[in-house]
């Protein structure tokens, strides 16, 4: 037993109660919107409820779009507001950071957003919202990101 109490210690050196607390608390959160109004918390949609706004064009001018585009908004802005209150509440006030180049993080983020509009929803709601209401296709494209990021972690992390 000790050996896999080494191995789950290895894998969440600054322990794990905190990630279990934050899933509980996004799970309840997503629960609670879809029990008090009826409607699914996804991110993804939010970028194109947001163009909506500004851009014409008959995609993002769909009802979907355009009838969600205000709460999608709020629900965005909780999410920031959210990051901020406990950045600024329960950290140590120094900024997060990271060594990976800029060009990477942009690159990765056209990629997440690209996937997220093929697989029709991204990974956090796929996650979170598709497998919390039972839909199979939710659970295909859960399985089919962690397969994909188990094997790109495993090859990225032989070449660096």
């Amino acid at each position: 037993m000790d050996a896999v109490a080494s191995s789950i210690a290895a894998l969440f050196p600054l322990g794990w109660v905190h990630y279990l607390a934050g899933g509980l608390l996004i799970g309840a959160g997503v629960a609670l919107l879809f029990v008090c109004t009826g409607l699914v918390g996804g991110m993804s949609t939010v970028f194109s409820s947001t163009w909506s706004f500004v851009v014409r064009r008959p995609f993002f001018q769909q009802a979907r779009f355009t009838d969600s585009r205000v709460w999608r908004l709020v629900y965005a802005a909780g999410l920031v507001l959210g990051a901020l209150v406990w950045w600024l509440g329960f950290s140590d006030g120094t900024p997060g950071s990271t060594d990976i180049p800029a060009w990477q993080l942009l690159l990765g983020g056209v990629l997440v957003g690209y996937g997220a509009r093929l697989g029709n929803g991204c990974t956090s709601g796929h996650g979170i919202c598709g497998l919390g209401s039972l839909q199979l296709p939710s659970l295909g494209a859960v399985l089919t990101f962690m397969a994909t990021a188990f094997v790109v972690a495993n090859l990225v992390g032989r070449w660096v």
